[in-house]
């Protein structure tokens, strides 16, 4: 595991979606690094972007879903937003999990207006959802 410039052991371990993938496929490397952050006492976390890139919201999730289950560092607002964005990007085609995010939270929200430059991407992962309006800047 990597060390800090000083020397002394990581306190944070942040998985981006490779390495969430490659625990999810029970990589040997993966799971080495994980458990000695465990062995560290190191707070392992997830960013919801994470999510949005390797979550779509069917059952070929499962696999991920036992990592962030195990590893339980997304905080559940987060995890709502990132898991919908996933979805969103899911049923829609070239869209980035920028905007998906964007749309998500609105849509968790409760709906909302979306003001942006790029309305044309964005009502498509909006579509679906009569609460989320999408306008042009």
């Amino acid at each position: 595991m990597a060390r800090s410039r000083r020397g002394s052991p990581p306190s944070l371990l942040i998985l981006d979606s490779g390495a969430v993938i490659a625990l999810a496929r029970g990589e040997k490397r993966a799971r080495a690094f994980l458990q000695r952050a465990v062995e560290l006492d190191a707070w392992v976390e997830v960013p919801v972007v994470v999510l949005a890139e390797t979550t779509r919201g069917t059952d070929r999730d499962a696999a991920v879903n036992r990592v962030l289950k195990a590893i339980g560092a997304v905080p559940d607002m987060l995890e709502k937003v990132g898991r919908r964005a996933g979805a969103l990007l899911g049923r829609s085609s070239g869209q980035g999990a920028a905007d998906a995010l964007v749309v998500a939270h609105a849509v968790e929200a409760g709906g909302g207006v979306i003001l942006t430059s790029d309305p044309d991407d964005l009502a498509v992962l909006a579509s679906g959802h009569p609460g989320v309006w999408v306008e042009r800047v």
